[in-house]
């Protein structure tokens, strides 16, 4: 076990070095640079930069210099904790994502968190109870969520929020908590705004996992070993519960890879709707700019992040699944 640990951390470090090779790569493809934005934004508001001052700022920045050789600058700064200097901001990039990655990490767990809660029950109960009524009524909501757009469930929450009951809907915190430092009465705050937007983002997943449990676990109880529990005479819900159930878990455990980077890159629309200070909204800014460091850093976040998410899958199948566990020792 110990070996198919240490092997899957190896080729997640691997991984890792590859999206950051590719993720630089891409925002160097768009023609242009982050100087030649800043120079055509200047020129809207009609100011003018000369050509002098505008390699003088391609030297500041290092943009003169081959995409190896601004790769290896910056991955060498990476190793190191700095991630560069944000050119769009004139901050580290550190400082610029700052509170957003944290904020963000909070809402996709909770995201992951209340799809797991909804959809592992209800799609439990549509298999055991297939064909009933409550099995349509939850099958119509499952399609209806996968057919809705987040955003447009957005739009019409704070439609009707505001039209029915008065009330302004959006971001992570009441205007008094919005600047003020870290309390105790922020983080209550936070609490108490973060159930919409969670719903939101995972509205999509939530409904897919739903079917996806149903049809896993309605495969499960037609096996034998489900008919010999039964017929051992076994309540219904420990035959259900204690391997059924467990077995259909294994698509769960999988997409925890793709649901955390999904979440933030996703919900870009979304946290534009609702004013959510995460890093999707950054990272479009930093695209549009062609901020490479900014944007090359939340890329290779978001790589991590689905690294991390598929390693934690790898070890949840591995204490869900006996079969992946015996497959190590062969």
């Amino acid at each position: 076990m110990l070996a198919y640990i240490l092997r899957r951390l190896w080729l997640g470090l691997v991984t890792v070095v590859a999206i950051s090779i590719v993720s630089f790569v891409i925002i160097q493809l768009p023609p242009g640079d982050f100087v030649d934005a800043y120079i055509s934004n200047l020129s809207a508001s009609g100011s003018m930069v000369s050509q002098q001052e505008a390699q003088s700022l391609r030297q500041q920045y290092g943009l003169d210099r081959p995409v190896w050789v601004q790769y290896g600058k910056w991955m060498t700064k990476v190793i190191q904790g700095d991630f560069g200097m944000s050119m769009e901001w004139g901050r580290p990039v550190t400082e610029v994502i700052g509170d957003r990655l944290w904020l963000t990490i909070v809402v996709s767990i909770a995201a992951i968190i209340l799809t797991w809660g909804i959809a592992l029950p209800i799609g439990i109960f549509s298999a055991v109870r297939q064909y009933s009524i409550p099995d349509y009524a939850f099958t119509f909501v499952g399609f209806a969520g996968l057919a809705v757009p987040n955003f447009l469930l957005a739009l019409i929450i704070m439609y009707f929020g505001f039209t029915l009951f008065d009330l302004k809907i959006g971001g992570l915190f009441s205007a008094e908590y919005q600047l003020a430092p870290w309390s105790y009465g922020k983080v209550g705050d936070l609490i108490a705004h973060l159930p919409l937007p969670a719903l939101v983002l995972s509205l999509a997943g939530t409904a897919q996992l739903i079917r996806i449990m149903r049809a896993n676990l309605l495969d499960e109880l037609r096996r034998p070993y489900v008919t010999t529990a039964r017929a051992r005479g076994l309540a219904e819900w420990r035959v259900v519960l204690k391997y059924p159930v467990r077995a259909a878990l294994n698509p769960f455990a999988s997409t925890i890879g793709y649901l955390l980077p999904f979440v933030v890159s996703g919900s870009i629309v979304v946290s534009l709707v609702l004013s959510l200070p995460t890093v999707g909204p950054l990272l479009l800014r930093a695209l549009i700019a062609q901020d490479m460091f900014l944007a090359g850093t939340i890329v290779l976040l978001l790589g991590v992040l689905t690294v991390i998410g598929t390693f934690l899958s790898d070890l949840i199948l591995m204490w869900i699944d006996p079969r992946i566990r015996a497959g190590m020792h062969e």
